[in-house]
């Protein structure tokens, strides 16, 4: 394969190279790159325009890359990814891998061979686990917390830092970001809206559940200061604004935002729990998941909660968007 670049204006500075940069976080870290004075070559699987100076065409599923990125590069931010399912099996672990895995591998390979001086692997916190399900005591995670992956798509990511962590390039760092909202953003939180809005969310109790998010914005500015600050050389770090809700506050603090008042009732959690139950059972006799099921149940009740205590610490920088006042806004 040949890189097709399009050159649409060369700033001065540093080259930075993108992969995935016309998602949802990739697009808003090359406009981010550009201000800053960087040259930015952003890399997708078709050609598309957008915040960046040159363009490559690249598809780490089906092609190798060059033995190298173009000439100059200096820094690689590696976000392309396969966006994981709501509900996983097994079966699904070999559709990560192309991707995740051996995509990541061909970017190590090609950044080595150029020798790139710095790598940001935009991982997940999925790499280290799935948090506290229902019932389990609340406790939060942190860097030193043991990982153990429980989905195809956290095995996968886990994987890909090993191989990103024990490259040869001098500055590496891995971010594993919670759950990202922002504007653009197509996964759960805007599912969420759309049901609360819709009337087809539950008012579920407040079991006490802590969730973690962090705005893209904020993931944007940790990438950035993971590639110009020596001291994350070699390090993880979890990405979370410091306020986690629990489902019921998100949930209130959405039907807030829509202007629909809160609820002053609950379903209980028995009456959830039969439902659920009731919803898998049917699911298997019908081939397909039902809206409501014990596996989202779980999702819903329990906790998520990831501390980044040190990436703030190390980094010089706390998240400043909670999703609360992003939904009031």
């Amino acid at each position: 394969m040949a890189f097709v670049s399009v050159a649409i204006m060369s700033p001065a500075g540093t080259k930075s190279f993108v992969t995935g940069a016309t998602g949802f976080l990739g697009r808003r870290l090359c406009k981010h790159l550009q201000a800053t004075g960087e040259h930015v070559i952003a890399s997708g699987r078709s050609q598309q325009q957008g915040p960046w100076d040159e363009f490559v065409e690249a598809d780490l599923e089906s092609e190798d890359l060059p033995t190298g990125f173009p000439e100059g590069v200096t820094t690689v931010y590696h976000l392309a990814s396969k966006a994981h399912a709501l509900s996983e099996t097994e079966a699904e672990s070999d559709s990560y891998k192309p991707v995740i895995v051996d995509g990541t591998s061909k970017v190590v390979d090609a950044a080595e061979a150029s020798h790139v001086q710095r790598l940001i692997y935009v991982s997940s916190v999925k790499a280290m686990g799935e948090g506290n399900p229902p019932g389990i005591p609340l406790s939060i995670f942190d860097e030193s917390s043991n990982a153990d992956p429980q989905t195809p798509y956290g095995i996968a990511k886990a994987e890909a830092e090993l191989i990103v962590l024990g490259s040869k390039i001098p500055h590496v760092v891995v971010l594993r970001p919670t759950m990202v909202f922002g504007p653009g953003e197509k996964g759960n939180l805007p599912r969420m809206i759309r049901a609360v809005e819709r009337g087809r969310f539950p008012p579920l109790p407040d079991t006490g559940n802590r969730r973690s998010m962090i705005h893209v914005d904020d993931v944007v500015e940790f990438a950035y200061r993971a590639a110009t600050k020596p001291v994350a050389a070699g390090k993880s770090y979890i990405l979370a604004h410091p306020e986690a809700l629990s489902t019921r506050e998100l949930y209130d603090a959405i039907r807030k935002s829509l202007g629909l008042g809160t609820k002053g009732v609950s379903v209980p959690l028995i009456l959830l729990k039969t439902a659920a139950s009731i919803g898998t059972l049917v699911g298997k006799v019908v081939g397909k998941r039902l809206p409501l099921d014990l596996e989202t149940l779980h999702k819903l009740t329990g906790s998520a909660w990831y501390s980044s205590a040190l990436v703030e610490k190390e980094l010089g920088y706390c998240a400043q968007y909670s999703v609360r006042d992003w939904l009031e806004k």
